[in-house]
């Protein structure tokens, strides 16, 4: 199959041969004329769509995200400030950069000093907090120039309490028992949109298409995804991906979002078991009743965001200092990176680490300087880039290869390469027999970087180990 450039420049030289071919009718001058401009325009739109690999965009199939905290990731909390660690992501491995909201907030019923980033109060203006469009724009400039992606956080499910909506389309909104917007479950700095009403529907799209033309954003990572009917978001995701290969990355783990457009949802059960695991309060073989739940009920090219932390789960649920303390992240950082259909995350600061729950509603700055896991995560995220083997939809196969209430092993495998991944998901040491001939030999250890003998000879693993070998 020829490349997207491959076929950007044949299609090139077929105009420039069709140029100089003399022609006399002047219909067939005409003719030839607009045979030119479909030729050029397919071409160049064939090139911004980008191939696609099972539906999905082929470049997040071995792709990684990193979810980006701008409020809390500087002390000035900028795009701009944001905007210095561009390189050292880059040089880490991080492909896609997920942006927490960068709407403005809104006022009425703000929680603490600055509010929630998910209480927003214009669709299409910027948070001054962080900057202006302009900042935005060059922010994302900046990105794709160093090969990056930038998908944005989207909250269609409410608006904050004083949106310009409320006022200027007051139907666009249900309504509680005394007729005025409805205050979505607890959450009293927002309301909930109607999604019975068209108009509403038809200005939640185009707020979202000024993002893609005015700033060449990737995508969107949408928030509460899961109470928004489906019909929506078929609708809607069809619109937008009109001639450009973009990644929806929805927040919920309801089968629907999946045949509604997303690419991928959130693995929410994996997550929670992940946890129970490192606690001890379960063995490591229930993973694989999750991991049956989901070949069951989802689509079989779909993908899970795989993650230890996120915004939510660091700052209301201790991850991942307190879920997966101290050695015990390490293992499951790498099941994470590893696991089919996953599309690994990072959160802010993960790299770091930053071994706090992050304030939500007021500011309180990281602090960057020891970088004590980028180089853990610079090796899983860049073998996940070269390695087939680790794309998203390569074949993946359990190995029995020691206790299965402590060791979890598997073999991914994709275009002649196999990659063998070992895991001691418990505080004790497991001994490790190998008796499949297929993983013999002197494997590559990434972490290592040395070629290692594998033989039939059993041997110990550290509590919380983790070893990843290539073939």
């Amino acid at each position: 199959m020829l490349s997207e450039s491959e076929i950007y420049y044949k299609s090139l030289i077929l105009c420039l041969y069709l140029s100089r071919l003399t022609i006399h009718h002047k219909f067939m001058k005409k003719l030839f004329v607009l045979m030119l401009i479909q030729i050029w325009a397919c071409s160049i739109a064939f090139c911004q769509a980008g191939t696609a690999l099972n539906g999905h965009p082929a470049w997040i199939m071995q792709g990684n995200v990193y979810e980006v905290n701008v409020r809390q990731y500087t002390k000035q909390g900028t795009f701009k400030a944001f905007g210095k660690h561009l390189g050292r992501l880059q040089e880490m491995g991080v492909q896609t950069l997920w942006f927490m909201p960068v709407n403005p907030i809104s006022k009425v019923g703000r929680k603490g000093t600055l509010g929630s980033y998910y209480a927003v109060s214009d669709y299409t203006a910027v948070n001054p907090e962080f900057g202006n469009l302009k900042d935005f724009k060059k922010l994302v400039a900046e990105a794709h120039k160093l090969g990056m992606k930038v998908i944005i956080d989207w909250v269609p499910n409410h608006t904050g309490a004083d949106h310009i909506w409320i006022k200027k389309h007051p139907d666009f909104y249900v309504k509680d028992k005394n007729g005025k917007p409805a205050i979505p479950y607890d959450w009293t700095d927002t309301r909930q949109l109607n999604y019975k009403n068209r108009a509403m529907q038809d200005s939640m799209i185009n707020a979202m298409k000024y993002w893609l033309v005015n700033t060449n954003i990737d995508g969107f990572r949408c928030d509460v995804a899961w109470n928004v009917p489906g019909d929506f978001w078929k609708r809607c995701i069809s619109q937008l991906r009109q001639g450009r290969s973009l990644f929806f990355l929805a927040e919920g783990d309801k089968p629907y979002l999946l045949t509604s457009g997303f690419d991928a949802t959130y693995p929410w059960d994996m997550f929670h078991m992940m946890a129970q695991v490192a606690k001890g309060a379960r063995p490591a073989s229930s993973l694989d009743t999750i991991k049956a739940k989901y070949d069951k009920i989802y689509p079989k090219t779909a993908l899970e965001l795989y993650f230890t932390s996120n915004h939510d789960e660091n700052s209301w649920n201790k991850a991942d200092y307190g879920l997966f303390p101290a050695e015990s992240h390490a293992p499951f950082a790498v099941f994470t990176q590893t696991m089919p259909h996953s599309v690994p995350l990072i959160y802010s600061g993960q790299e770091e680490p930053i071994l706090r729950p992050v304030k939500f509603f007021d500011k309180d700055p990281m602090k960057f300087g020891k970088y004590d896991r980028e180089k853990f995560y610079r090796t899983l995220l860049n073998l996940r880039k070269f390695n087939p083997a680790l794309s998203a939809d390569a074949s993946f196969r359990k190995v029995n290869i020691g206790n299965d209430r402590a060791v979890y092993a598997y073999v991914r495998e994709k275009g002649g390469k196999k990659v063998l991944v070992i895991l001691n998901l418990s505080a004790s040491p497991q001994v490790i027999t190998i008796d499949d001939d297929s993983l013999i030999g002197k494997p590559f250890n990434i972490f290592r970087k040395q070629d290692e003998p594998l033989t039939s000879k059993p041997w110990k693993m550290d509590p919380w180990g983790y070893m990843v070998f290539t073939y």
